[in-house]
C-alpha cells in the first residue's frame, strides 16, 4: 500500500471497507468490484474521502453506493466510515458508468 501515491492509497482504504463492510452487514452479499466514481467523482480531503456516486457488484447486479471514510496513519487506518447501500443499477446503464459484467 506504502508504494502507492497517498490519494490512491486513500481511496483503495477506503473501497476496500465498503466491500467488507457490506459483505458483514448484509449476508446474502458477496461483493467482488466497487467503483468509487460510476455517477460522481470522488472527492479527497487530506484523510476524508468521499465516494457520493459509487457503485458496488454482488453477484451479476451492481448497486449504488455512497460512502464517506476518515482515515489517518497515511491512509492505513480506517478511523470511521458510513456509507448508504442503494437501489440496483439498470443493466443498460452500465456501459456509461463504467461498470462490467462478472
Amino acid at each position: 500500500m506504502m508504494k502507492l501515491s497517498p490519494e490512491t492509497r486513500l481511496e483503495q482504504r477506503c473501497n476496500a471497507k465498503a466491500m467488507g463492510t457490506v459483505n458483514r452487514e448484509h449476508k446474502n452479499f458477496k461483493t467482488d468490484e466497487f467503483v468509487a466514481y460510476a455517477f460522481a467523482d470522488t472527492i479527497i480531503q487530506g484523510e476524508l474521502v468521499k465516494a457520493p456516486g459509487g457503485a458496488i457488484r454482488n453477484g451479476n447486479t451492481w448497486y449504488h453506493l455512497a460512502y464517506t471514510c476518515l482515515t489517518a496513519d497515511q491512509g492505513l487506518t480506517v478511523k470511521s466510515f458510513s456509507y448508504q447501500l442503494g437501489a440496483a443499477v439498470p443493466r443498460g446503464d452500465w456501459d456509461k458508468h463504467f461498470l462490467v459484467p462478472k
